[in-house]
């Protein structure tokens, strides 16, 4: 590849001579977007990334990141990607590094001004950018409405599209899902109480192909499309129930009551059921089966807001607002152990093998089997004193974004961990 200027926050890259021609392709080994290539946050197979580290202890490089956001690394070809915001300056954008050395190659602005209010635990650049392996898709929050932007994987701006209204008043909580590739659409949610919407849009040009009405309720769930009861189902909670619909259509599958009005954690799937878990004002996890009947397999008060879960071999894993640690069966709910380990959480769990990743907002990862017979925790590391990002695993290594410091001395990076305990 040739090589590439270093670019200075908010240069909107309009085309580099120095880029080279050839393009960045998504191939294994990849992470291409929110929750990973299976889209249910297990890793690819076969990798042995660090369970231990430290500030210098297995750390392959650290890069600093301008501005602040919780958006998650996207690893494709030889690059991560993050969306991020230059607060003070009301400036939202994207963020390429090297992905072997963890160089910052560009940034290009998608929008300026009209950032609103949020949530002190929410930024103005959380949802996760998405990868076709030609194309970066991402979504901000600005001036009242909702903006998806296309970028090309040398940063050059594609297209930009104000998707629809999104300007929540009795909660000012700000936004946060992650755009969805499946086809040749990209899917976008924006659930607010003046009438939100899903809208799938050409990854070419943006045209809009379809578009869901949603409940009049505040929420903040990432779609996803998950394999379950032998067909694809786009997967989402919150405003008061599950919904699945077809991903190439927008058409209502089936939607039963459930969790609460607001959820931020994806769904996840495994044969014929669904999970998820929520949020505000009630808690509540559920299983309800995927076969169109609405039927709830179980349901229970735990409390799962802003993280995801993990299913694996049967077995549901989660780790609760309240910072203890739980295994349910996937068929019945049974609690199979629980342990207290901290809190509270926003970065939800990643499944490398038989392995659970696990952060929590302080900074802290904690390492853990996926066994159902007992808690079998590996290792604890501390990085940062803020994590809210999840992180990224590709080929035995980990892209991680954490915070150190707080007020003006706080400062992102980038790490890439990597080697052998």
């Amino acid at each position: 590849m040739g090589r590439r200027p270093r670019a200075v926050w908010l240069v909107v890259v309009l085309g580099f001579g120095l880029m080279s021609s050839l393009r960045t392709i998504a191939v294994a080994g990849d992470w291409p977007w929110w929750r990973g290539p299976n889209f249910n946050g297990v890793a690819d197979p076969g990798q042995q990334p660090p369970v231990r580290w430290s500030m210098r202890k297995n750390v392959l490089w650290k890069t600093p990141v301008p501005g602040r956001g919780h958006s998650s690394p996207t690893v494709v070809g030889d690059r991560i990607f993050l969306a991020t915001a230059d607060e003070s300056n009301e400036k939202q954008g994207v963020i390429a590094f090297d992905r072997t050395s963890g160089k910052q190659l560009w940034i290009t602005e998608v929008s300026s001004g009209g950032l609103p209010k949020t949530h002190r635990k929410n930024t103005h650049a959380t949802c996760t950018v998405a990868c076709d392996g030609e194309r970066l898709f991402v979504v901000f929050h600005h001036h009242r409405k909702l903006t998806l932007a296309a970028i090309s994987v040398d940063g050059e701006k594609l297209w930009s599209k104000e998707i629809g209204p999104f300007d929540p008043r009795l909660f000012e909580y700000g936004y946060a899902p992650s755009p969805l590739l499946y086809g040749s659409t990209v899917i976008v949610s924006g659930d607010y109480e003046r009438g939100g919407h899903i809208w799938a849009h050409d990854v070419a040009n943006g045209e809009l192909k379809w578009k869901i009405d949603r409940p009049k309720l505040l929420s903040f769930s990432s779609p996803i499309v998950g394999r379950a009861a032998g067909r694809d189902q786009l997967l989402i909670s919150g405003c008061e129930m599950v919904a699945s619909y077809d991903p190439n259509t927008g058409e209502s599958l089936w939607s039963t009551p459930g969790t609460t009005i607001a959820t931020c954690g994806t769904m996840v799937w495994e044969g014929d059921l669904v999970f998820a878990s929520g949020g505000f004002p009630k808690a509540e996890t559920i299983c309800v089966k995927a076969d169109g009947s609405g039927e709830v397999v179980w349901r229970n008060n735990q409390k799962c807001y802003e993280q995801s879960m993990v299913v694996h071999d049967g077995y549901v894993y989660a780790l609760t607002d309240k910072g203890i640690a739980y295994c349910w069966r996937a068929a019945d709910g049974e609690e199979m152990w629980r342990e207290r380990l901290s809190g509270p959480v926003s970065a939800s769990p990643i499944l490398v093998g038989d392995t659970i990743y696990q952060s929590v907002e302080k900074g802290t990862t904690f390492v853990y089997k996926a066994n159902p017979d007992k808690f079998d925790l590996v290792a604890k590391n501390q990085l940062g004193n803020e994590a809210f990002a999840t992180p990224a695993f590709c080929d035995s290594r980990i892209y991680v974004r954490v915070a150190q410091g707080s007020g003006a001395r706080r400062q992102e990076y980038l790490y890439c961990l990597g080697g052998k305990d």
